[in-house]
This record gives structure tokens, sequence and C-alpha cells, in this order.
């Protein structure tokens, strides 16, 4: 029974390692159509929307790389996402959002408030992970 549980596993394994190389591949192609997109419409700078639609491509490429360095990170640990991934992507995410939203006062301070509840959370997380190693000395 223990022989075809680890072939199963084995079997699921590698559909999902595969899965994720197609992600990955879209993602690049959809970094890639941004950057074509970035160096078309925006560098020449005519208009003030311009730059910020330049922000707005930017923080959408640095998201992008995060989650693709977070899918090779998972394939390379044996498909283990750390927690502390997670939460950076969403910082970059919700930083994303706070440079878009301009002018709106009540929107950027709930933002601003959310990121900061994130960095609490890592730094408690690292609290704990520095608590468990340094016990196990």
């Amino acid at each position: 029974m223990s022989k075809y549980f680890r072939s199963f596993e084995k079997l699921i394994s590698a559909i999902v390692d595969i899965m994720l190389a197609i992600l990955v591949v879209l993602v690049l192609v959809v970094m890639a159509e941004a950057i074509y997109k970035i160096i078309t419409y925006v560098i020449p700078l005519t208009k003030v929307s311009d730059l910020s639609f330049l922000i707005e491509e930017i923080a959408t490429l640095f998201i992008l790389l995060e989650i693709i360095l977070m899918l090779l990170r998972y394939v390379k640990e044996g498909h283990h996402i750390p927690v502390r991934y997670l939460i950076l992507i969403s910082i970059t995410a919700i930083l994303r959002e706070l440079l878009l939203a301009q002018g709106k006062g009540l929107e950027t301070l709930f933002l601003a408030l959310a990121i900061l509840v994130l960095i609490f959370v890592l730094q408690a997380l690292e609290k704990l992970k520095s608590f468990h190693s340094s016990k196990d000395i």
C-alpha cells in the first residue's frame, strides 16, 4: 500500500511542478508585455498621467517578480512556501495601491495601517523564529 502511495505522491508532485512551470512562463510573458508597454507608451512621458501609469506598471513588475521568486522557492524547498514571502508580497501589493491612491486621505491611512500591521506580523514571526531556534540549543 505504501508503495502505491509513494508513486501516487510522486505523480502528483510532478504534475504540480509542471503546472508551476507553466505559471512561471505565463508570469514572464505578462512581465514582458508590461516592459513593452513601458518602453512604447510611457518613456516619452508627455503627460502627468503617463507618469502615474509608469509607477503602476513598475509596481506591478515588482509584484510579478516576487511571485516568480516565491514559486521558484516553493519548488526548491520541496513544496513549502514560507509565510514571510506571502507577507512581503502583500506589503508590495499594498504599496502599489498606496502609490496609486492619490488624494484619497482615508484610503491612504488605511493602506498605511495595513502595511504597519503586516510589518508587526513579520517582526512577531522573526521573534518566534529566534525564540524557537534559541530554545533548541
